[in-house]
């Protein structure tokens, strides 16, 4: 209710005055208590708020535990973890809706309540004296006497002055009156206004985000009906077999076992049998027995590596042991040890004997009696990848990830808006980001921006610094050039969603603020960075020699009995018998903060080359273009000049018809940098785009001996079996290099691929093996690059 007080009415001070007055005062102290409450009320919901926030985000930590646990079904697996990640910007959501009521409703209010109340208070404390003090006046006057002239004149000053006093204070009185009548209107408004548009907010920041979930979800709907209907009918099948197995005579269950030479696993016999330790006390321990690739090996758990008791069983020979306590009991004796084991029947111990039997006549039948062969034992390996039972480094996640990215100056604040501490990127653009402007830059489409978590997701390691080496400071630079020319309005944080949109499609998808350069500008900067990759190359070529490569080993459980005998294939070991076992190298990892180097070839070797790779040379186009730009920046290996380019119109897969038909990914190719291929590669390069010569970006990545660069391309879904026109595949290339790491990752992703092709459209993207060591080789041809450069490119005047 609005109450405006008559500043002539209150010097008269009239009994409407004193009755307004009274009105105000109540009106005033019924407004404080109500304020009071609102203002606990609002803190008893900023505190529930949290507590549900919190428990919120322990649902959400249930949620990402219970699909870590489900690494093995990829629906499931992918689906909670978009769930999870959604549900966690729900929760950022909530903390910025609570955020903005504790700022609208309980700061403000309380600063209200607190300042203009309390000046009310004081006025109405002084109006109070001052009235008692002119009542007393006035009364002090009235019984002043006649006869006494002096106490006459004495009350009238006292009344003079009081009465003075009291218009004063009355009249200041009345105004802080008014002015709180009137102020209470607009803070109150003022409070709840912004409290209702952070609800609008919130809610449109939900709808935008589940509209975005919302074709994930129809779909998982969808396959959810038929997984019901799937699961009642394995379970089913399941209740048959069970049914059927139960009615089986298992009474002679110790005859199952078989030796079978054909077997898919390359085990010809497995099962459990007791061990007699070859300690002092002699014990005996159950263990898991097989027969493979003519070994007697044996396992305590299935994660233990095999423990091989015979190396070559061609060596060994099989018998009974009856002078033993214990029944059922055979020996194998080898030249250099014996071993004795306890079946659990008599049949079991025949089964035994008899499969090691056959694969001693096996192992003669398919590998001959060559006496030399038989005394040359190979020793097993456990190969791998790892360096010195090193453990691997991993994708960066979490803070290590965000740390790094945020260390790059301009990168504390988000890259449109200015909002510290950003906790997304934008990895194709190479910006950090707000979760406001990371939603926004969501629904202009991957062709625009991919966003992803820095503190969420996991990082490779030349994503990471593709990060580091653009920057907001860099992209701000190529985007913003104009926006003061313009006279733009940068948005701010807490700005409206709307402006901050509309400001984010003129700079992104119009790019109204990128400066286009003139052609004499053009023209100056394609020379400039053909210049600078001429100084590149020529620094490259001095570079000291490498060490030689580290013996190879075999990876592990492909040992085999006769020698060992290294093939052209370099990267293939031949052994006795015809097969062939993939070699891999051992490599050792640093730390990320290392320079990106680009991987410079060494001195050529004396094998002859398939075909030599095209120099590159600069000369005069017959036009400049952005395309050009991108084209020669991409091999001098400038992250900064190829997001010009791309700003300024180029294609990313532009073809430079001049020169080979070749395209910006393959010169960064020649440039020899893995982050300006991921660069590329992040927007939308292609990546088995072909030159002239029908060589793709593997192609060249194989002939300059660019092992990073091959994995990478490996990893983005390069096509390994596409011909040049001389009908070579990477693979044969390599192989004729005598590049070792290189056909090893070409060996393996073929390999893979089989492997997947067999299991049919619904299995896994590959096996733990493939993906350690193209994780291994990731790690060190980002952060260790010269380990990698132990082999040699082609020289086309080699003999």
């Amino acid at each position: 209710m609005k109450i405006t007080v008559d500043f002539e009415e209150c010097l008269k001070d009239s009994p409407r005055f004193r009755a307004t007055i009274e009105e105000v005062e109540g009106d005033v102290c019924e407004l404080e208590s109500k304020l009071d409450k609102l203002v606990k009320l609002c803190i008893g919901m900023i505190d529930a708020g949290k507590a549900y926030n919190a428990a919120n985000k322990q649902f959400v930590s249930g949620i990402r535990e219970l699909a870590l646990q489900s690494t093995k079904d990829e629906v499931i697996e992918s689906s909670l973890s978009k769930f999870a990640e959604s549900l966690q910007e729900m929760i950022n959501y909530h903390t910025i809706l609570f955020d903005q009521a504790q700022r609208s409703i309980k700061t403000q209010l309380q600063t209200f309540v607190k300042d203009d109340l309390r000046k009310f208070k004081e006025a109405k404390k002084q109006f109070d004296k001052v009235s008692e003090e002119k009542d007393a006046a006035l009364i002090k006057n009235a019984q002043a006497p006649r006869n006494k002239q002096h106490e006459v004149e004495e009350a009238t000053n006292i009344l003079t002055a009081t009465r003075k006093c009291f218009r004063h204070i009355v009249l200041d009185y009345v105004l802080q009156i008014n002015v709180l009548q009137s102020k209470r209107r607009s803070e109150i408004l003022k409070s709840m206004l912004s409290f209702m548009y952070a609800h609008l907010t919130f809610f449109h920041q939900g709808y935008d985000l589940f509209s975005e979930l919302q074709p994930l979800m129809k779909q998982l709907g969808g396959q959810l009906d038929q997984l019901v209907v799937d699961a009642a009918k394995e379970k089913r099948d399941m209740e048959q077999k069970h049914s059927t197995i139960q009615q089986k005579d298992f009474s002679n269950d110790d005859t199952k076992l078989e030796y079978n030479v054909d077997a898919d696993n390359g085990i010809a016999m497995e099962g459990y049998l007791f061990k007699r330790a070859s300690n002092a006390f002699k014990t005996w321990n159950r263990r898991w027995f097989s027969i493979q690739n003519n070994q007697l090996v044996y396992q305590k758990k299935l994660k233990d590596n095999p423990t091989i008791v015979v190396e070559d069983l061609r060596l060994c020979t099989v018998k009974h042991c009856e002078d033993l306590e214990r029944r059922f009991c055979f020996e194998v004796v080898s030249p250099t040890k014996s071993c004795m084991m306890q079946a659990d029947s008599e049949k079991l111990r025949q089964a035994w004997i008899k499969a090691v039997q056959n694969s001693i006549a096996t192992a003669f039948r398919d590998k001959g009696d060559d006496a030399e062969k038989l005394d040359r034992k190979s020793s097993t390996s456990t190969g791998s990848l790892d360096s010195g039972g090193e453990p691997k480094e991993r994708s960066l996640k979490g803070e290590s990830a965000l740390q790094k990215v945020i260390a790059i100056p301009g990168n504390a604040c988000c890259c449109d808006c200015g909002q510290p501490d950003p906790r997304w990127a934008s990895i194709n653009l190479g910006i950090t980001l707000c979760i406001q402007c990371s939603g926004i830059h969501r629904s202009l489409g991957v062709h625009f921006s991919k966003v992803r978590s820095l503190t969420l997701d996991s990082w490779e390691p030349e994503l990471l610094k593709l990060m580091c080496e653009l920057g907001n400071g860099v992209i701000n630079q190529i985007y913003e050039a104009r926006r003061e020319e313009l006279g733009a309005r940068k948005p701010q944080p807490g700005d409206p969603r709307h402006e901050v949109e509309s400001y984010i499609k003129a700079k992104y998808v119009d790019r109204r603020f990128v400066r286009r350069p003139s052609d004499e500008e053009l023209r100056s900067k394609v020379v400039s960075l053909s210049k600078q990759e001429k100084r590149l190359s020529s620094s490259s070529e001095h570079l000291p020699p490498r060490p030689p490569p580290p013996t190879p080993k075999l990876r592990p459980g492909s040992n085999t009995s006769g020698q060992s005998v290294k093939s052209a294939d370099s990267g293939i070991q031949r052994s006795a018998d015809g097969s062939r076992e993939i070699l891999v190298t051992t490599p050792s990892n640093s730390s990320l903060a290392e320079a990106d180097v680009a991987e410079t070839p060494p001195m050529p070797t004396t094998l002859p080359p398939p075909s030599p790779c095209k120099e590159v040379v600069f000369y005069e186009p017959k036009e400049y273009s952005s395309g050009l730009q991108l084209y020669w920046a991409s091999c001098a290996r400038s992250l900064p000049d190829m997001a010009e380019a791309l700003a300024h119109g180029a294609q990313v897969n532009w073809v430079n018809t001049e020169d080979d038909k070749r395209t910006p990914l393959i010169m960064a190719v020649q440039g020899g940098s893995l982050v300006t291929c991921e660069f590329l590669l992040q927007n939308a390069a292609n990546v088995n785009q072909q030159d002239a010569q029908g060589r793709g970006p593997l192609h060249h990545a194989t002939m300059l001996g660019r092992t990073g660069q091959v994995c990478l391309f490996l990893k983005r879904g390069a096509n390994q079996n596409a011909t040049d026109i001389e009908e070579k595949t990477p693979l044969a290339i390599a192989v004729e290099a005598a590049n070792a790491d290189i056909v090893t990752l070409l060996r393996l992703a073929k390999m893979n691929e089989e492997m997947r092709e067999a299991e049919g459209p619904y299995s896994q993207s590959g096996d733990e093996t493939y993906q350690d060591i193209f994780q291994d080789f990731t790690h060190m041809a980002s952060n260790d690059p010269d380990k990698l450069n132990r082999y040699k490119q082609y020289d086309p005047q080699r003999p």
